[in-house]
């Protein structure tokens, strides 16, 4: 038997509020199923769990606010013991006795109320929603928090509603005055903590621009490669000449990870900003690396992250886009130990083959710790970026 208890979801996270069960007692759940919704500073995060086994008991109630570890449920194990004897009927336990009661209603009979869990039916309330039309992906066909927010969007967007502070809200479970706080606080203690170094190197464009443009000439929309793709990729596979950029710096000093885990900083609509991570990029191509980047916007922005984005990033990229500004040097998110910025990519004038001419440049920045590289590796880095932008089609 062992404990799940409140996970910690970020440097500065002291507790949680549990917003939805989608496991109920008796259940079977594998590694990597999703079985909570928990509410943040960083919004609504689906919580998964990295254990098989049954749901014993649900020790905490949606609604409630925990300390990170507190516990959350009991999961029984296969090691476990099977019980030699039936458990008595519910109706037959004491009243102290009495487990907690799952969070998705139980099926009703004809005639009864629709099925839905209780963070499902408030936020179906708050919008107007009726049940009945929304698709259930519960037990039982009940409705859960995830089925209403995708009905959601197929429906127009509600006025937006004021936060506590009376600035705007983003979305459900997102208070963007309690983000800033906690992106405050987050740059705080690595400013404090971090001894940062700032290098930025300019970057000539024309042979990666020359084949997206051909890449994505026969392609459909929704298929085609953006710029950011291969900042992206350049910048994981850059990783394997100075692995050193790739980890963590905790109490006991740098570890390096042996996969890179990509985070990659999605700016919110209404404001605020999250960096998930892609997990595994080491190994991705550009079009999966495409496809993954639109999924995790996608979500970002629908609030449906699961913990082990938001917490397992061993560097973040952050990019302007095509409207920012030429170069940006950001600040490195603890416990990573580099964070590379893309500036807006610009015609600039470059000099090829000893000719000045113009061509499409971006400047890449890198802000790294000093207690884990110094400022050589950090411009090799760069330099290698660099290198893998003028192939852009190598393996």
């Amino acid at each position: 038997m062992s404990l799940f208890t409140m996970p910690s979801l970020g440097a500065d996270m002291e507790e949680g509020k549990l917003i939805e069960w989608l496991v109920k007692p008796g259940d079977h759940v594998a590694k990597g199923d999703i079985v909570a919704v928990v509410e943040t500073q960083k919004g609504a995060i689906e919580i998964e769990i990295f254990e098989a086994g049954q749901i014993s008991a649900l020790l905490a109630e949606p609604g409630q606010t925990l300390p990170v570890g507190a516990p959350l449920a009991q999961i029984g194990t296969a090691q476990d013991e099977a019980p030699s004897v039936a458990p008595p009927r519910q109706e037959q336990l004491p009243q102290a006795a009495q487990p907690p009661a799952p969070s998705v209603a139980p099926v009703g009979g004809s005639g009864g109320p629709r099925p839905a869990s209780p963070a499902a039916r408030a936020r179906a309330a708050d919008l107007g929603l009726a049940l009945e039309t929304v698709a259930g992906s519960g037990p039982g066909g009940a409705v859960l928090l995830a089925d209403v927010e995708a009905g959601t969007r197929l429906r127009p967007a509600p006025p937006t509603a004021p936060a506590r502070d009376g600035g705007p809200k983003g979305r459900p479970g997102l208070d963007l005055t309690e983000m800033r706080r906690a992106i405050a606080a987050a740059m705080s203690r690595s400013k404090r903590e971090i001894p940062h170094y700032y290098l930025s190197h300019e970057i000539a464009l024309h042979a990666a621009q020359g084949w997206l443009a051909a890449t994505n000439a026969a392609r459909p929309p929704d298929r085609r490669l953006l710029m950011g793709a291969l900042l992206v990729r350049a910048t994981v596979r850059a990783l394997a000449k100075v692995p050193e950029m790739n980890g963590r710096f905790d109490e006991g000093g740098f570890v390096p990870s042996a996969t890179v885990n990509c985070g990659l900083a999605i700016a919110l609509r209404g404001g605020g900003l999250i960096a998930p991570a892609i997990p595994d990029a080491q190994d991705l191509d550009s079009d999966t690396i495409m496809q993954r980047m639109r999924d995790l916007v996608a979500r970002t922005r629908a609030g449906r992250l699961r913990n082990s984005e938001i917490t397992q990033g061993t560097i973040t990229v952050s990019s302007l886009g095509e409207t920012g500004v030429d170069a940006m040097f950001g600040v490195i998110y603890p416990p990573q130990v580099a964070l590379v910025g893309f500036g807006a990519p610009r015609v600039r004038p470059l000099v090829q083959d000893g000719i000045l001419t113009p061509g499409l440049a971006v400047t890449a920045t890198l802000a790294a710790d000093h207690r884990v590289s110094d400022g050589r590796r950090g411009a090799v880095f760069l330099a290698e970026i660099d290198r893998l932008l003028q192939e852009p089609d190598s393996p």
